[in-house]
């Protein structure tokens, strides 16, 4: 036999209904399309490197792209890395892509092609500077790679901006004082583990497939790049402002339990044109933050995408339609 609730637990009950009606309808409001049909066309995503953050990144986001705008074709381009990236949206070769911040600032600087036309749609995490050698190297410092055989990335990457950079603080030439090579995180871990060089640079999102796979057969590890040394990069100019001073965890590659290494840091910016369409770009934005944990589970990396700082596109202003995007999920 039932029995009649008291009037207060009615109450209370018609409470709660409401308050998770209201809590569906906004997480409903964050998930559902922006409007009643999806952009469509067809888009060029410039990404990076085989075994790279940023391929790897690109490959998945395509995916959730795909899922939010089905009639939206999205074709992706491998790069040399951030440099080639920011030229290829600049003269509209790509449409969106991933650089760091470091290399968009030069770019500009430079006054490369449509420099002035570039602008950022999302902050998304920030690369970690690699300088890696063999276990056993007698290399401890920057200053003990003159005279090495040493990758410094491939010729328009961001690796490479930033290895010239760190070794001319260090008071090295890259042309002259070392055996600069041209390997990426696609054949430099194999080159290390073969003997083919003696150290290489790596900038890019913790942790990247590329070390990851070389720890499991080969011991390395990493030479520190301490704040003293950022602060002396600082002198070179302002796109070197970009690098922060931080620690990077060798566990985070199982190379040794748990001890952390001085080296830097740049933030990555997903960055487009100023003449993409504006629905299209908030609808790309939208897809970019709400897909962080889906993306996260497989680019660790990506888990740091967050709302709050993804507006700060430094040294870009937001694309209008990114704007729109952020003004509409404002508190």
């Amino acid at each position: 036999m039932s029995r009649a609730l008291p009037r207060i637990g009615i109450r209370r009950a018609l409470q709660s209904t409401a308050a998770g009606a209201v809590a569906l309808a906004l997480l409903l409001w964050w998930l559902l399309p922006l409007g009643e049909e999806p952009p469509r066309g067809a888009i060029t995503f410039s990404t990076g490197t085989p075994r790279g953050v940023y391929q790897e990144y690109g490959t998945l986001l395509r995916t959730e792209l795909s899922r939010d705008m089905p009639n939206l074709k999205v074709r992706l381009l491998t790069s040399d890395g951030s440099q080639e990236n920011v030229a290829r949206v600049a003269t509209g070769e790509a449409d969106f892509t991933i650089a760091a911040a470091d290399a968009v600032e030069t770019y500009e600087l430079n006054k490369g092609p449509g420099a002035d036309r570039l602008r950022g749609v999302a902050r998304l995490y920030d690369d970690y500077v690699h300088l890696v050698v063999p276990r056993d190297s007698d290399i401890h410092s920057v200053e003990d790679l003159r005279g090495r055989r040493v990758a410094i990335g491939l010729p328009h990457s961001g690796v490479r901006l930033i290895a010239t950079r760190v070794l001319k603080a260090a008071g090295i030439d890259a042309r002259q004082d070392i055996t600069p090579l041209s390997d990426g995180i696609d054949t430099g871990p194999a080159r290390l583990r073969q003997g083919g060089i003696e150290a290489f640079f790596w900038s890019g999102g913790l942790p990247t497939d590329g070390l990851r796979e070389l720890a499991k057969r080969f011991k390395f590890r990493f030479v520190p790049i301490d704040a003293d040394f950022v602060s002396e990069l600082h002198r070179q100019g302002p796109a070197t402002h970009h690098y922060r001073a931080t620690n990077m965890p060798e566990s985070a590659y199982g190379a040794r339990g748990g001890a952390t290494v001085p080296t830097m840091a740049v933030s990555n910016v997903l960055i487009t044109r100023k003449d993409m369409d504006p629905e299209l770009t908030e609808w790309v934005t939208r897809t970019v933050i709400k897909s962080r944990d889906g993306i996260g589970a497989h680019v660790h990396s990506a888990q740091l995408v967050d709302l709050r700082t993804a507006i700060y596109t430094d040294p870009l202003p937001l694309h209008d339609g990114a704007r729109r995007y952020y003004r509409s999920v404002k508190p």
